[in-house]
């Protein structure tokens, strides 16, 4: 009965007049309130790794400008997320985040490869830490939904987030921000500078950042705050263009990043809303991020464009002294550090053979280095255990995609995309070592997609795609060393409409994903050298479909409201291979962390005083259904209650400055940012207690933002 309803909800879809981004519409509704001229259908965005604008990508896509990440105080991917449909991230501490796009790709710990991929400026982040660290310059994030394999290879199987910071060119640019909010004292500054140094042949750009708060949550057994945060960031980009039609950019980067790590609060369940951290430790790890990239594009006449791109990004992390048992007796410490090294090089070849046909090529290859070295000391035992491990992966593909368009309304494009991985891993466990264990696989990616132009101003798309997520490794005690990649096809109708007057734009897909060897749940599994060991695996099948809409409407020249909306049904069909690993059974078909209904809304209302001063009234909310807790009980699930954030500010402009005032969660909603049934830690033979980390509280505060 639920397919029917689908599929008779996308023969609906395909007969409506829905169209591009919401979220590209708000930016460009609130930055052109002087003209009309601009509409989303002439915002570009590089969804297919060529130009193009949002009404010609056969793609559920959300573009989210810097001036609204800016304008709406959001310092992180984590925090844009509220504003596009479909995705969903979460965290329990700085260097973890999780992360789905329509309920698929889900990771809980980062040793699990995400299945939703990032990338800044086109370079993959193989972690999902990168999720919470400071946007900086940023020009917009792209959040392409399904799988987005052909072009951006594996581990995009629920979709991709692109983040694109902004280039340097022949004007002189200053932008900057600050902004301070209480009661937790929360700072965010940023600022960037743009400068020809040879006009038409040399230009660069800098911009730093600095983000920090106290945060809600309070170390009741030591004192301080619990979930305190701080970040620097600095970036500098160089761009060469010696000749017409070549382009040389470097850009180099640097984050530092402090912050609590799992600062979960001991609580008697699912409304037991404590902020009370009851940890004999800080519990404070530091991340080091820093890299360079390359790009290179040249026009080779004959309408075709090369481009190549290379990286080189590392990662640090040190956690001097953790908790390990989440409470205030002094039973388990933990330390440690790690390093990941990632080097990526990729070429494509975009190429108009004639007016019909263009196709892109390339190849691609990656290496990811990872190593770690943990210690955890069971304190009343007098035991230290000394984990290290070492883990390298080389991923090779080729890929391309064939455009066909026989005329201005019709379009067919056929890619494919074949990767090969190799990962290897081996380690020590007290000096002794631990056997090496070996993943490969070939995975093919096609997809399928026909678009058709049926006015200017309407579009509609099928599109049918493949995308995987490679395996990875567990301890050597398990009762299974290696878990295998899964793999999602997803079936997708669309459709876009922007009006002529730009006071109305509206886009919708409904979408159904067959996603198989789902790796999304970590448990407890027998040890082969007796007792509990945690565990990474594959838990079974999976089927997820629903609905997205989002829109923008104008009912006046200053006033724009904006909002998204997603309906989801994402379960677990087969839990088999789950219950094969840990001989336990799933006590829901919810996938953890997944709500059914996400839903946002914007509006803005300008009051003109002259032509450069105004007042800008602004109010929203976001919505987030009910949700699956973290939870290795075999008959009881834990449901978190669903929960609306608030947002209101007033803004005054003045020429290129504008100031306002802002209060986040205006409304003191009570929720959970993540959450962990108690059986996991009586497995574990701990203390028993369910574990929660509650959002943050209200805050208010002022902010400026200019640019020259």
């Amino acid at each position: 009965m639920r397919l029917r309803t689908l599929f008779a909800a996308t023969t609906a879809l395909a007969l409506l007049p829905v169209a591009a981004s919401a979220q590209t519409a708000e930016a460009t509704a609130q930055e052109s309130n002087d003209s009309t001229d601009t509409t989303p259908a002439d915002i570009v965005v590089t969804a297919r790794k060529r130009a193009e604008t949002l009404l010609d990508v056969p793609i559920a896509a959300t573009a989210i400008s810097g001036d609204t990440l800016t304008r709406r105080g959001i310092t992180s991917v984590r925090e844009a997320a509220a504003l596009a449909p479909g995705l969903n991230i979460n965290s329990d501490g700085t260097g973890r985040a999780f992360v789905a796009i329509r309920g698929v790709g889900v990771t809980l710990v980062q040793t699990v490869q995400p299945g939703v991929g990032l990338f800044i400026d086109g370079i993959y982040q193989p972690n999902t830490s990168y999720l919470n660290n400071p946007l900086n310059d940023v020009e917009r994030i792209e959040v392409l939904r399904g799988p987005q394999g052909t072009l951006y290879g594996k581990n995009t199987m629920g979709g991709a987030i692109n983040v694109i910071t902004r280039q340097p060119g022949n004007d002189f640019e200053v932008r900057g921000n600050a902004s301070y909010a209480g009661p937790d004292d929360s700072w965010n500054v940023g600022a960037a500078v743009s400068a020809p140094i040879v006009k038409d042949v040399l230009a660069v750009r800098i911009a730093a950042g600095h983000r920090q708060q106290d945060g809600f949550l309070t170390n009741t057994v030591i004192g301080g705050n619990a979930n305190a945060f701080n970040t620097d960031s600095l970036n500098a980009t160089i761009r060469l263009t010696p000749q017409s039609g070549f382009s040389l950019t470097v850009k180099g980067y640097y984050d530092w990043v402090d912050g609590a790590n799992t600062p979960y609060a001991r609580v008697t369940g699912p409304t037991n809303y404590s902020r009370s951290i009851q940890f004999n430790t800080l519990n404070r790890t530091k991340y080091r991020y820093r890299g360079v990239n390359a790009r290179a594009e040249a026009d080779l006449g004959g309408g075709s464009r090369l481009s190549l791109i290379g990286a080189y990004d590392l990662r640090d992390s040190v956690t001097a002294d953790g908790e390990g048992d989440f409470g205030p007796a002094n039973i388990v410490r933990t330390s440690g550090s790690d390093e990941l090294r990632t080097q990526t090089i990729e070429a494509r070849l975009d190429s108009q053979w004639t007016d019909q046909i263009s196709t892109l090529a390339g190849l691609f290859h990656s290496y990811e280095g990872f190593r770690s070295n943990g210690i955890t000391r069971v304190i009343p035992f007098n035991i230290t255990n000394n984990a290290q491990n070492l883990t390298d992966a080389d991923t090779y593909a080729a890929f391309g995609t064939v455009f066909w368009k026989p005329d201005s309304i019709w379009e067919v494009a056929a890619g494919l995309r074949f990767d090969h991985e190799s990962r290897r891993s081996r380690g020590f466990i007290n000096g002794a070592v631990v056997p090496a264990a070996f993943i490969k696989s070939d995975e093919w990616q096609p997809r399928l997609s026909v678009t058709r132009h049926w006015t200017g101003e309407i579009m509609t798309y099928a599109s049918a795609a493949r995308g995987y997520r490679g395996g990875g490794f567990n301890a050597v005690n398990a009762p299974t060393r290696t878990y295998r990649g899964d793999s999602a096809w997803t079936y997708e109708l669309g459709s876009r409409y922007v009006s002529s007057d730009n006071l109305v734009t509206l886009s919708g897909a409904v979408f159904y994903s067959d996603y198989k060897d789902y790796i999304g749940l970590n448990s407890i599994a027998p040890a082969s050298t007796g007792g509990l060991v945690t565990v990474d695996l594959n838990t079974g099948d999976v089927e997820s479909y629903g609905l997205e809409l989002e829109g923008v409407l104008r009912p006046v020249r200053n006033w724009s409201i904006s909002g998204g909306l997603t309906l989801m049904h994402a379960r677990i069909t087969d839990a088999t291979a789950y219950t094969a690993t840990t001989r336990r059974t799933l006590s829901s078909d919810r996938l953890t962390f997944q709500p059914d209904v996400m839903a946002n809304i914007q509006t803005d209302y300008t009051i003109p005083i002259d032509d450069d001063n105004g007042i800008t009234l602004s109010a929203g909310a976001t919505y987030k259904g009910k949700r699956l807790a973290a939870t290795l009980n075999q008959v009881t699930p834990t449901l978190l209650d669903g929960y609306t954030l608030v947002n209101a500010s007033i803004g005054y402009r003045h020429g290129p400055i504008e100031v306002s005032v802002f209060a986040n969660n205006l409304l003191q909603a009570d929720f959970f940012e993540s959450y962990i049934e108690k059986t996991t830690l009586q497995l574990a033979g701990l203390p028993a207690s369910d574990l929660g980390i509650v959002g943050d509280r209200r805050r208010i505060g002022a902010r400026v933002n200019f640019k020259f």
